[in-house]
């Protein structure tokens, strides 16, 4: 199939792109004297720019597409269910689709997490576990308790609460007051660890999951509502959990009666091998967000699973959880998630990923005789590669050799070789591959290829 577009159409498309549309994320001023990437098609592991040209969408969209581009099957199944019903809210109704999608994730849930709670996005979900935790302490006594415990770097989300709860600064100043209660603790970066636990995974681990307790005495116990952690730390370049820290953070919410919510938004659906990150890690949330993968990105869909001891104040008189979302749930986007699953089901890509993540990590791995990375850290399918100065003293790049390396070059560099990934500096410079699940040996060495020529390109240039 073709997917050229004519010099005309092209121009067009520019035109209006430049003058009309808004990019996410993105300062628009760099497309001032240069083209808009427009993707116009998707093919398995692959997708196709407006001039035909192919790239290995080595991000997976946004760490969304995981079962690849051009299912036909889950499309068709939201087409069906556009035919029989295209909308109708959860707000005091239901739908067959909303139904038999909660009872499945239930069941595929760790654990006691036996209630669904549908949102449009991952942003939207944070905000909703966040309401949830307050009005579900409200409800049993403890009205104090809102505050939220989250880690350095870490991403939760761009609406307001989600914002407040995110451990990165410079998105957040700008809508600054954010709502009161977000409070920071060290991540899980032993690239970066403190001298004192630098030689040392499993006290790392143990100093920075007790720093939690010591960040909840600080604040006060009866005002700590939650603790907000992704599985896998995604901003700042994939940073595991140590050996025990999960088991040791929940020790803590269990001592101070905190709630653990897990943000799986990006880890959960196979991203790390299981349809929840918490289970590779094995530890029990009270709350798993999610969004992304549940659809692998035919359709917006988010939500939260809820242990069922949060539902029951909500079971009672005129108890209401005073929260909604117009699109949540919607019919078409919870029909395209039961076929998504099914594709799961059928083609065992949870198997494909426990299989083949040694076989990813031993070809990035391969990246580590270059003199400009320093680390290369992840697991499933999620990894990133950190740059640095020197490989002996881990010296990092400052603003504006980061500025120039990231955004000057490799950014737009990586993309002409045909490899969409993320060149990121929030933290340290790092490079993130979150491919889909799908791939297999010829992706990892093509990845690989791509990234050993562009960095070293990248070296010359320092």
């Amino acid at each position: 199939m073709s997917t050229a577009y004519s010099k005309d159409e092209i121009a067009a498309l520019q035109e209006k792109a430049k003058r009309h549309l808004w990019l996410h994320f993105t300062r628009m001023s760099s497309y001032a004297d240069s083209d808009v990437p427009v993707i116009v098609r998707g093919e398995g592991q692959y997708v196709y720019d407006q001039s035909g040209k192919r790239y290995l969408d080595g991000l997976a969209g946004l760490f969304v597409s995981q079962i690849g581009h051009g299912r036909t099957e889950v499309a068709e199944a939201g087409a069906r269910q556009a035919a029989e019903l295209a909308y109708f809210p959860l707000w005091s109704y239901a739908h067959p689709q909303a139904i038999e999608l909660a009872d499945r994730l239930s069941a595929m849930a760790p654990g006691d997490l036996n209630r669904v709670f549908f949102t449009g996005s991952g942003s939207e979900a944070v905000e909703s576990a966040w309401k949830l935790a307050k009005q579900y302490f409200k409800a049993i006594g403890q009205p104090n308790r809102y505050k939220v415990i989250s880690r350095s770097i870490a991403y939760h989300g761009t609406s307001m609460g989600a914002l407040a709860i995110t451990g990165l600064p410079g998105i957040k100043e700008p809508f600054e007051p954010l709502p009161p209660g977000g409070v920071r603790v060290p991540n899980t970066n032993f690239y970066r660890a403190p001298q004192f636990v630098a030689d040392d995974i499993n006290a790392f681990g143990t100093w920075a999951a007790d720093e939690i307790e010591r960040a909840i005495l600080r604040e006060g116990e009866d005002s700590v509502a939650a603790v907000f952690l992704e599985p896998l730390q995604n901003s700042g370049g994939c940073f595991p959990p140590p050996p025990g820290y999960f088991q040791r953070v929940r020790e803590i919410c269990d001592s101070y009666g905190v709630l653990l919510v897990s943000d799986e938004v990006i880890c959960a659906f196979g991203r790390l091998g299981y349809y929840f990150g918490s289970e590779r890690y094995g530890y029990q949330p009270d709350i798993i967000t999610f969004a992304k993968g549940v659809t692998s990105g035919y359709a917006p869909l988010g939500g939260m699973l809820v242990r069922d001891a949060l539902m029951e104040p909500f079971n009672e008189g005129q108890a209401t959880f005073l929260h909604g979302v117009t699109f949540a749930g919607h019919p078409v986007s919870c029909a395209v998630a039961m076929a998504n699953l099914d594709v799961f089901e059928k083609e065992d890509l949870l198997g494909n990923v426990r299989a083949n993540e040694g076989a990813f990590r031993a070809t990035l791995e391969k990246l580590n005789d270059l003199p400009i990375v320093g680390d290369v850290r992840g697991d499933g399918y999620f990894y990133g590669i950190e740059l640095v100065k020197d490989k002996a003293t881990r010296e990092t790049f400052d603003d504006d050799e980061s500025e120039r390396l990231l955004r000057g070059f490799l950014s737009h560099a990586l993309f002409d070789a045909g490899l969409i990934c993320r060149a990121d500096d929030r933290g340290d410079p790092v490079i993130q591959l979150s491919p889909p699940l799908t791939c297999t040996q010829e992706h990892f060495d093509e990845m690989e290829q791509i990234l050993r020529a562009v960095l070293s390109q990248a070296w010359t240039k320092i």
